[in-house]
């Protein structure tokens, strides 16, 4: 029986780029918790955005967050990576040098930010309702640091993708995370972290876990877990990886919930 279902956010249960959660999401995950699965959200947004997006379940369900760097449930924190800071600031001193980039610097409660644009300063704050904290200098971003994006307006190239892997590669993981946004985060750091961590608590394999995703920051959860579904939109690595695809996340959590944890029978 199925114990465990964790879903990606943008591109996965947020589609089209939505900024609010479907409505019928929410009577599945509190239909899920009555069955004993317990429903993880798992995306490389911050933990205080993640909140707010599930607040009506928030108590029928956990996070992993900021790609892995961070696990709560319950409000209680997990576990939590960070960057070496030395890295961590010439990371996104690079990123503020290069045209057209602007960054945004995880810590566990909220991102720094030192806008170049009101376009990317309205985006984070207004339309993605980020929790954060702009700055004049780069001393001034004090707390540990546990993932840092890249956003290029207007999609990020091959090229730009190749630029920041030469870069940083050899130091930390560089994976892509959507249209707009490069994600790097410490080596070890993902978001199969946070499912074996779940895994650990609930005492349970991998055969006992669902999981969905579409990007290459997925692709680490999607292996983690027997049942991994890419979005039919997904890119073509990670349909790779995954054992099924689906055009909806929630059609499978009806099944999952009509046929009480029973995959064999969803599949």
């Amino acid at each position: 029986m199925i114990k465990l279902v964790a879903s990606d956010l943008d591109g996965t249960l947020l589609l089209n780029g939505a900024q609010t959660l479907p409505e019928d999401l929410f009577p599945l995950i509190h239909q899920l918790k009555e069955l004993g699965i317990l429903f993880v959200a798992a995306s490389g947004r911050q933990y205080a955005n993640m909140k707010r997006l599930f607040q009506p379940v928030l108590e029928d369900m956990a996070f992993i967050c900021e790609n892995g760097a961070l696990a709560f449930q319950n409000e209680k924190l997990l576990y939590e990576d960070a960057f070496d800071p030395e890295l961590s600031r010439e990371i996104v001193e690079t990123i503020y040098a290069k045209d057209g980039a602007e960054f945004s610097y995880s810590t566990r409660d909220f991102y720094y930010m030192k806008p170049k644009t009101d376009h990317y300063e309205n985006l984070m704050v207004n339309i993605v309702k980020n929790k954060c904290k702009s700055v004049r200098e780069f001393g001034e971003m004090v707390e540990p640091c546990v993932k840092i994006a890249v956003y290029e307006r207007g999609g990020v190239t091959e090229e730009s993708i190749r630029y920041w892997r030469e870069r940083f590669g050899d130091r930390c993981t560089v994976v892509t995370s959507g249209f707009d946004w490069v994600d790097f985060i410490p080596f070890g750091t993902n978001k199969a972290k946070g499912i074996k961590e779940f895994q650990n608590i609930l005492k349970i394999g991998p055969e006992q876990c669902v999981a969905f995703g579409d990007e290459y920051n997925d692709i680490e959860m999607l292996k983690s877990v027997k049942y991994g579904f890419s979005m039919a939109h997904a890119k073509p690595g990670v349909r790779e990886v995954a054992s099924y695809e689906t055009p909806c996340v929630q059609t499978v959590l009806k099944k999952i919930i009509e046929t009480k944890g029973k995959m064999e029978e969803v599949i």
